[in-house]
């Protein structure tokens, strides 16, 4: 240009600048964007995943045809009658007067229907000492536990009266109201503490109030703008409350991350000498390209879920995607603009002890972490030495992955035996084989009161016991209005998911082509808890590869644009595979296998939930590139500038130490909360992303990283001649800062943005 200046390159620097110099605007802007987004989410309310999209197979068929009939299945319960000592049956005058008693007692509540006595049901254990009284929830089986206890008390009085035996209720009532009453507040409590414990950690990172509330806000104020978005959203693709406490986990993680790098580099280029003004134009074309290139990427990564064909996870996936989304955009148009107004009040609010301890560490090691400093030393010294050790740990660590069996995990698995109510689903299921939790047979039928349709359903009753299926009894309810029959099956195997599994298999694939499918115009899916776990693994199992490449391709893309070498592209990809694989081999290790299970307050249930190993290479991929963006932009920036590539990467890991090392903290604390939790699934998968962020950001980004690219030198920016066509997203560095006056690095070097 006439005047020596260059135009400052790259979304990110030119967003940053405008933000700058309308700094109002840029905040007002935002402002009205996150109301505007609350009110219309507010306005439009959000629709959810229905049941009958929840699963694919035949799992879906069955919730299309009842909920296309109109059929509010309502919660049904159970009532144990069991005798303590093998002494007393079923038969005893004594047990038959406590179960009159229990029929009595719970059908006078008022609130229950279809009351049946196991004398009319046959519904009597092989030995004679269990029986079971059945009956149904009246209202919505949604709320039915707020209306159970009345029930619960009745079923306590009787249980008083007969103190030879063991009365004690079961069903989808009672199970939600024990949980509710033992656990409801616990997920909500881990998602208020995260912000206090992020807050901290911040507070502790920055020593100013203000700088550690910026990083807050910024997520809070996306994440609210995400939960508008997602009730508009949610009219085209339906949400729910898992995909919401998803997005704020993620959101949260990313939108701290995103301000703390931009915070940290605008900080650093202060204490450097450089005016506010220039400071913040090289957090702006450094930092914030890093943001631009890492959220992308992370996108890309949560877009992955949308190919799943899952309804519950394309949620998260599209609820994740958006906050990654509105998290980046505030952190490179209103960060700079607030930075801008606040100026040096960023400092307010000062910890004394705090900024004294940071402004001798700064004195004494010039702003470089000196524990990474005498780690890289080790590291560079011997660059082969430390790829083998850490790789050969990683890969140690990973080994337990490959014997990973996944499955829903039953009621004992999920809370162990802590709670009554486990104890007696585990007793109705020692009695009742598979009584706790039916296959569900939906039949329908143009007329369900057809001879043949009857004759069809006793013979599918018949042969569903004799063929080694179930024990019994099967229990028969008929829609007559809807055409449509419930068919409920005891499994063999009963809470052993392999074997009830086998029993599915076998009711799927011999009983039911034998009896029901031989009449014509006869629909009959099966379903209940272990027809849809094997559905759920069965559709899970076939989109595992599709999401898989599409989030590696995608993310070696953008690396490769972003960073215009192969090498780092491929190192990228092949790192963030080896974290990945370290978690799943920590996750085996601890739940499946036990081991070291009380040290994070868990069990070795024997399996990993279904969903959890997808959803982990997806957020993990995704948060890795944070690090691994962040750290590699300012080696490369470092190259640029005219260092060997060695002292690039000495330079660029022991700068980043410190702010990689604060948003993995944050990030580690965050998810180790929702490790805390009492359900084995929300334990497994805190545990799993705090492990893997936590060997993320150290053997990953501190050891192995620098070791591979000291090992290959200049070939760390290998780009084959015939890749420069390919569009080019670098948007350097480098470029030249239109502001007066020039400034120069330590080393006298022309510092261009």
């Amino acid at each position: 240009m006439g005047n020596g200046e260059s135009r400052v390159r790259g979304v990110a620097a030119r967003a940053g600048g405008w933000s700058a110099r309308h700094r109002w605007a840029a905040i007002g802007i935002w402002v009205l964007f996150v109301v505007l987004a609350m009110g219309l989410g507010s306005a439009s309310g959000r629709v959810d995943v229905k049941d009958s999209d929840q699963l694919k197979g035949e799992t879906h068929t069955a919730a299309k045809i009842i909920e296309d009939a109109g059929i509010d299945e309502p919660a049904s319960e159970t009532v144990l009658v069991q005798a303590k000592s093998g002494g007393i049956k079923a038969t005893d005058a004594q047990f038959r007067a406590a179960v009159d008693a229990v029929v009595k007692a719970v059908d006078g509540t008022g609130k229950v229907t279809d009351v049946t006595s196991p004398y009319d049901t046959d519904t009597i254990s092989k030995d004679g000492r269990s029986a079971l009284v059945q009956f149904d929830m009246r209202g919505d089986s949604e709320t039915a536990g707020e209306r159970v206890e009345p029930v619960l008390k009745a079923v306590e009085g009787v249980q008083k009266e007969h103190e030879t035996l063991r009365i004690e209720e079961i069903g989808g009532a009672s199970m939600q109201k024990t949980f509710d009453d033992a656990f409801g507040d616990d997920f909500e409590k881990a998602e208020l503490s995260a912000v206090p414990v992020a807050l901290g950690i911040l507070l502790i990172a920055f020593g100013a109030l203000v700088a550690a509330l910026l990083p807050v806000a910024l997520a809070i104020t996306a994440i609210m703008a995400t939960m508008g978005l997602m009730g508009v959203v949610s009219h085209v693709m339906p949400m729910s409350d898992t995909a919401n406490s998803v997005m704020l986990l993620v959101g949260l993680a990313v939108g701290v991350d995103y301000c703390l790098f931009y915070l940290r580099r605008e900080r650093e280029e202060r204490a450097a000498g450089h005016d506010a003004r220039t400071a913040l134009q090289i957090a702006a074309a450094t930092s914030g390209r890093a943001i631009i290139v890492s959220g992308v990427t992370v996108c890309v990564a949560m877009a992955g879920m949308l190919f799943t064909g899952l309804a519950e996870f394309e949620a998260m996936g599209l609820a994740s995607l958006m906050v990654v989304a509105v998290a980046m955009v505030g952190s490179v148009t209103v960060l700079p603009a607030v930075l801008s107004l606040l100026g040096e009040r960023v400092e307010k609010g000062r910890i004394p002890f705090l900024r004294k301890a940071m402004e001798r560490r700064a004195a004494r090691t010039g702003g470089e972490s000196r524990f990474w400093t005498a780690v890289l030393r080790g590291v560079l010294a011997k660059p082969l030495v430390a790829v083998l050790v850490a790789a050969g740990a990683l890969l140690a660590i990973a080994a337990p992955a490959l014997g990973m069996k996944t499955q829903n995990l039953t009621l004992d698995q999920e809370f162990g035996d802590s709670l009554p109510i486990v104890q007696t689903y585990n007793r109705v299921n020692d009695a009742f084989p598979g009584g706790s939790e039916p296959a569900e047979v939906i039949v329908q039928a143009k007329d369900i009161n057809a001879p043949e349709v009857k004759s069809a359903l006793a013979d599918f009753r018949e042969s569903a016991i004799s063929s080694g299926a179930s024990r019994g009894p099967v229990e028969i309810k008929l829609h007559n209005a809807q055409n449509i029959a419930y068919v409920y099956v005891p499994l063999v195997g009963g809470s052993d998911l392999d074997k009830a599994g086998a029993s599915l298999k076998k009711l799927r694939d011999e009983v039911r082509p034998a009896t029901l499918g031989k009449v014509d115009g006869v629909q009959a899916p099966i379903t209940g808890q272990v027809a849809g776990s094997q559905d759920f693994n069965d559709q899970l199992g076939g989109a595992v590869v599709p999401v898989f490449v599409f989030v590696v391709v995608f993310a070696f893309a953008l690396m490769l644009l972003s960073f215009r070498s192969l090498t780092i592209a491929i190192t990228s990809i092949v790192l963030n595979l080896l974290s990945v694989g370290a978690a799943y081999g920590i996750l085996v290790a601890v739940f499946q296998h036990g081991w070291g299970a009380s040290l994070v307050g868990a069990e070795g249930v024997g399996a990993i939930i279904t969903w959890l190993p997808l959803f982990l290479f997806v957020i993990l991929f995704g948060l890795s590139m944070d690090y691994h963006v962040f750290v590699v932009s300012r080696i490369r920036e470092a190259r640029l500038r005219g260092r060997t590539t060695r002292d690039a990467i000495q330079h660029g890991v022991v700068t980043t130490a410190g702010v990689v090392t604060s948003a993995a903290v944050i990030m580690v604390a965050v998810f180790a909360i929702f490790g805390t939790l009492s359900m084995q699934s929300m334990k497994q998968m805190g545990v799993g992303l705090a492990a893997a962020v936590l060997i993320d950001a150290t053997i990953i980004r501190g050891v192995l990283l620098p070791a591979v690219m000291a090992l290959l030198g200049e070939r760390n920016w290998y780009f084959p001649k015939w890749m420069n066509r390919l569009p080019d997203l670098t948007h350097d560095e480098s470029a030249e800062i239109a502001a007066p006056p020039v400034t120069r690095d330590d080393e006298g070097e022309r510092v261009r943005v």
